[in-house]
């Protein structure tokens, strides 16, 4: 089916489902407005800078039904390896990109925060909802984004008022249970952090089976003055899933934003951060692990955009890469005329397991200001044969001791993991994917 009809194919879901859809009248101007925007743009392809070295093909090669209700497909017992304890925030479940409030639990949050599904906050105080939903995230520019905003019916909304500190971790858990044919889910997380608030969100994207599905997800995060956000993303599709994901930062004078990404399975992932400083004196930090094996393919484009005067930024992702995967990583760093006294840093380093394995690595920095520090790199290597060497000497197995080296090669990444439930469940599965390891 040529990419053309495949776009029809899209548009007419859409058609049927904003027939049926309800809410106020914005949302669904901004549902017809993105999908307009979406039919514009079209799908990437290899033309596009920023699509060079990944190729949509998956995506487009067939088309991709609106997932269905796949409650019945989830049992309570199946979410353990993916859940890693009780969360003292809450965890609010999301299956097929709808919310399944039977799989969730409460937790105990301090008065004024909101944690719920965004149908029901759309349905309740929808007005409150109106200037930041859709409106951090560029959909005007970005055809996945806009794919999601038109559309947008569920997801997670976490609202932490000025002053509010919830120490406890809130997760937020969304569960693909694909089908017979494959189908796709849209969800939606959208994170308001008051002025001097302080708060810790978890986002976890899992797959039950095999099976060929695609998540196509987008996160909007406001960070107010003065206000500290720190956020999780454990990335844990199965091994037929397509996950498409886009996070969308702004932040406010003196704030502290960090995110932490944590990719460890699908069959072809891409990952987006936009993150935008927007007042003077303040911080974001971006790490990340990723992990690939097989055929897999993941792709990690981050952008931090300096646009105010005495902000740092602070990012440093780390992958390992075995049989015959391939890795992408575009890291991007503008530093706009006015943003005088920027302090950022970058680094990009990844670890190939295999002869196989490859990586296209590309720092950009973007500096139209005289007095600033920035600094990036890049390096990628193999296991130093020395090493594995000293330690097989002293008795260990050849996979033991390059396990060994693979973990403290992750350790940088995985001890800025604050959450311990969180960080021993990384572990775990990072084990798990090392080639070698019994699954």
């Amino acid at each position: 089916m040529p990419v053309a009809d495949k776009l029809e194919t899209y548009l007419a879901e859409h058609e049927r489902l904003a027939a049926a859809s309800e809410g106020p009248s914005w949302l669904r101007d901004l549902r017809r407005e993105a999908i307009a925007q979406f039919a514009a743009l079209g799908f990437p392809s290899a033309r596009d800078e920023d699509w060079r070295f990944t190729s949509v093909g998956p995506l487009v090669e067939r088309p991709f039904g609106l997932a269905g209700d796949g409650l019945a497909r989830v049992a309570a017992d199946q979410l353990g390896g993916i859940a890693f304890g009780e969360p003292a925030g809450g965890r609010l479940v999301f299956v097929n990109g709808r919310f399944a409030p039977d799989l969730s639990s409460a937790g105990t949050m301090p008065g004024g925060v909101r944690v719920g599904d965004l149908r029901s906050a759309l349905e309740r105080a929808g007005e409150d909802l109106e200037p930041h939903l859709g409106r951090i995230a560029g959909h005007a520019v970005h055809a996945f984004t806009a794919l999601n905003t038109a559309f947008l019916t569920d997801g997670a909304v976490v609202w932490v008022p000025a002053g509010a500190v919830a120490e406890a971790p809130i997760h937020l858990l969304f569960v693909s249970a694909p089908g017979d044919a494959p189908a796709v889910s849209h969800p939606r997380v959208l994170i308001v952090a008051g002025e001097h608030s302080q708060s810790r969100v978890i986002e976890t994207y899992a797959g039950l089976g095999d099976a060929r599905y695609w998540t196509n997800a987008v996160t909007e995060v406001l960070v107010e003055p003065h206000a500290i956000v720190d956020h999780y993303k454990l990335q844990q599709e199965g091994t037929g899933g397509l996950h498409m994901a886009s996070m969308h930062v702004r932040s406010g004078r003196s704030s502290t934003f960090s995110s932490h990404s944590l990719a460890l399975g699908g069959a072809w992932v891409r990952n987006e951060v936009v993150a935008a400083l927007g007042g003077e004196g303040g911080d974001t930090t971006l790490n990340g692990i990723y992990v690939a094996d097989g055929d897999g393919l993941i792709d990690n484009h981050t952008t931090i955009d300096h646009a105010t005067p005495h902000n740092g930024s602070h990012e440093v992702y780390k992958g390992i890469l075995a049989g015959r995967a391939r890795a992408v990583f575009n890291g991007k760093i503008i530093v706009r005329p006015d943003a005088q006294k920027t302090d950022a840093k970058q680094t990009n380093k990844a670890l190939l397991l295999s002869d196989e394995a490859t990586i296209n690595t590309k720092p950009q920095l973007e500096i139209f200001a005289n007095d600033v520090r920035c600094t990036h790199g890049a390096a990628i290597g193999q296991l130093d044969e020395d090493a594995l060497f000293y330690l097989r000497s002293r008795g260990f197995g050849y996979e033991q001791a390059r396990n060994l080296l693979v973990e403290a090669f992750a350790g940088e990444i995985l001890d800025r993991v604050k959450l311990q439930p969180l960080r021993a469940a990384v572990e775990r599965a990072l084990l798990v994917r090392l080639p070698g390891r019994a699954r």
